[in-house]
């Protein structure tokens, strides 16, 4: 009952966030984004707490480093430099959930298969690049290196196949990639041109995505869980 509850206190917040930032700024829009992720944290507290895991730690430092992510984002309107905090903080978040994928336990598919496997998605990253190369400026670098990072992210949620059931693997997975499309609206909307309904696309992938990561996640250590 309380991970409903939770759950749809999460989305709720999303939803009120994405009406306060139709093109404004100020106070309520900061209050209620430093709301989303602290829901999800407590959601992912109670369901993990009485687990018992080496990689709970991991993703519980990646949901803080997304929330001062957030925050240092939606500051950005007053302060282009927190940008670059933001983009620092989700970088850690994109190397912190790497690494819990990459310590799930179980037999992987066979190198081949799983360097086809990723392929795409680095081809995808490889294009978008491409894309926004003229448009990044002094950014190229930092742009570049955060896209590295979170398509290797995605290429750990695939690395869990075969390790983790089908339900744990496709949330894990479906979330990786809500997340990758997420950054890269952000990416095209702020360098490249401006994207109609923006941050509806942007935050609605993103909580969508973060949420997916964290039950998959609770799916692969405990069999009682949740909603999904």
């Amino acid at each position: 009952m309380k991970t409903k509850i939770l759950s749809a206190l999460y989305f709720i917040a999303g939803i009120i966030f994405m009406l306060l930032d139709d093109g404004q700024e100020g106070l309520p829009n900061i209050a209620v984004k430093a709301l989303i992720i602290p829901l999800l944290i407590l959601l992912f507290w109670i369901n993990s707490r009485n687990m018992s895991d080496r990689t709970n730690g991991l993703m519980f430092s990646a949901l803080l480093f997304s929330w001062a992510g957030d925050i240092a984002l939606e500051l950005t309107r007053q302060n282009e430099l927190m940008f670059m905090l933001g983009l620092g903080c989700f970088l850690l978040t994109q190397v912190l959930y790497f690494v819990v994928f990459f310590l799930t336990p179980g037999s992987s598919a066979s190198r081949w298969k799983y360097s086809l496997s990723i392929l795409p998605v680095y081809l995808y990253g490889a294009g978008l690049l491409y894309y926004l190369y003229d448009d990044l400026g002094i950014m190229r670098i930092p742009v570049m290196i955060y896209a590295v990072v979170i398509l290797t992210m995605l290429a750990g949620a695939i690395s869990r196949i075969r390790k983790v059931s089908s339900a744990s693997y496709l949330l894990v997975l479906c979330g990786a990639v809500l997340f990758v499309l997420s950054d890269s609206l952000i990416a095209v909307n702020k360098f490249s041109h401006p994207l109609h309904g923006a941050s509806v696309l942007i935050m609605s992938t993103y909580i969508s995505g973060q949420f997916m990561i964290v039950m998959g996640y609770l799916k692969q250590t405990s069999n009682k869980i949740v909603w999904i």
